[in-house]
């Protein structure tokens, strides 16, 4: 059974002028399944190492997409190693974009399982956690800071086809704090 969950990767913008309004920044990726809250904070873990290590983190955007990427990238291996009896021959990584080493699979995990969202449009309705993952509103070159982030309780939020803002808003968050600590309250090892 798959465990459904949407996150938000937030940054904060500070007014700059009289036109700019600081409107925060927001990203929004559904997850179709690992979602709960062990695997989804391991990996927040995984990503915030390894962009502080390569200074490569620039905002909500392209941590969304490399979020999206490094998880795309853990099942795809599955596939080469011919895990769940379904092998793609692929001895280079151009191989993977090759359609016919794929004619035989239905529909490969690593395609599938996750959406960039768009908060204006609502949530599919039938996610089990919300994440919202605020960013440090630093410059990227400046020394990495810690990540905060919110954990909604299992299903602990409203269900409906309207703009997301107000599920986020409604939610009952069983955790908000760095990442850090929601890893150690959190997740058991």
């Amino acid at each position: 059974m798959s465990t459904r969950s949407q996150l938000r990767f937030v940054q904060q913008v500070e007014q700059t002028d009289e036109t700019d309004d600081g409107a925060d920044r927001v990203v929004q990726v559904y997850r179709h399944s690992d979602g709960y809250p062990g695997s989804v904070l391991q990996e927040l873990a995984q990503l915030k190492e390894l962009l502080d290590a390569t200074r490569a983190e620039r905002g909500p955007g392209y941590t969304a997409a490399t979020f999206v990427f490094l998880d795309k990238l853990s099942t795809v291996g599955l596939y080469l190693a011919g895990g769940l009896g379904r092998t793609i021959d692929a001895a280079q990584p151009a191989d993977l974009l090759e359609p016919s080493n794929m004619e035989h699979l239905d529909q490969p995990l690593f395609l599938l399982g996750h959406g960039v969202e768009n908060p204006a449009d609502g949530i599919h309705g039938d996610e089990e956690y919300l994440y919202v993952v605020e960013l440090p509103t630093e410059n990227p070159f400046d020394e990495p800071t810690e990540w905060t982030v919110k954990v909604s309780g299992h299903s602990a939020f409203p269900r409906w086809d309207g703009p997301t803002d107000e599920a986020f808003e409604r939610a009952s968050w069983q955790f908000h704090g760095s990442l850090e600590n929601a890893l150690a309250d959190l997740v058991a090892e």
